[in-house]
């Protein structure tokens, strides 16, 4: 069975829901410096004890989890604190305070968008990916988990743009506003390399607001370009993959075969 999910809440609720969340976080009032960094784009999440007179601050530039350490003097550091034997440390920290809510709040947004069914709805391992229509890298990717898809080991959710060629939002519509959109997703596939589906005359505004809210949702998460791949892991660890995952990072985004 195929699908197409819509929004139940917009990108930018979801978005202000998260800022709100971050303000509340914390110990109290933070360092004027910490409030400068905040300004210029960081988005601290809470703070940490680390001890040795510094505050210490988890936060996100861009979607890449950073620490902050102010020290007695009102200065900050930022990066990767170490031992005496130059081990990382705070990484697990990072990871609990930073990278788990933000990847849980990540699969919740992937979830709530407008996506594309390729697969059994009762797949145990379900893949994100945002695509377009003319994207030949999202089709070697496509072709790559045909052996996973049918049988029934994973379920592709395609997120569909429309930003490589100027009739990628027409093919987009072809597939979004077919009776069945994923055996029309199934027929660009499978005509890819004759042109793939026909484009749509025209593109509904219904379609244009989906196309603009996964490229959103596509910035967001750190992807600049297509595909971009999201899976969550057992332990419900989330993980990005840039592009068309090549050699054993195949396996690691399809899982068993």
């Amino acid at each position: 069975m195929f699908a197409v999910r819509k929004n139940l809440s917009s990108i930018a609720a979801i978005a202000l829901m998260l800022v709100a969340g971050q303000s509340q976080a914390g110990k109290g009032t933070r360092p004027p410096v910490v409030q400068a960094l905040e300004a210029q784009g960081l988005m601290v999440m809470q703070e940490f004890d680390v001890g040795g007179g510094l505050r210490a601050f988890a936060g996100t530039a861009g979607d890449r989890p950073v620490a902050v350490y102010v020290t007695s003097d009102g200065n900050a550091i930022v990066g990767t604190r170490l031992d005496a034997k130059g081990t990382p440390l705070d990484r697990l920290t990072l990871r609990d305070l930073v990278e788990k809510p933000m990847g849980e709040k990540t699969w919740v947004q992937l979830e709530s968008a407008a996506w594309v069914q390729d697969g059994k709805p009762d797949a145990p391992r379900i893949i994100y990916a945002f695509s377009d229509a003319n994207c030949p890298y999202c089709h070697q990717f496509w072709e790559a988990a045909r052996p996973w898809v049918d049988a029934g080991k994973v379920q592709l959710r395609h997120l569909l743009v429309g930003v490589i060629r100027a009739d990628s939002p027409a093919k987009a519509a072809a597939i979004l506003g077919a009776p069945d959109p994923s055996a029309a997703l199934a027929e660009n596939e499978h005509k890819f390399d004759q042109g793939g589906i026909k484009p749509a005359n025209s593109v509904p505004d219904d379609v244009l607001q989906i196309l603009e809210d996964n490229h959103m949702l596509m910035i967001s998460a750190g992807f600049r370009g297509t595909p971009g791949i999201v899976v969550r892991e057992g332990d419900g660890s989330v993980k990005k993959f840039n592009g068309m995952p090549q050699g054993a990072q195949l396996a690691e985004v399809l899982g068993p075969r």
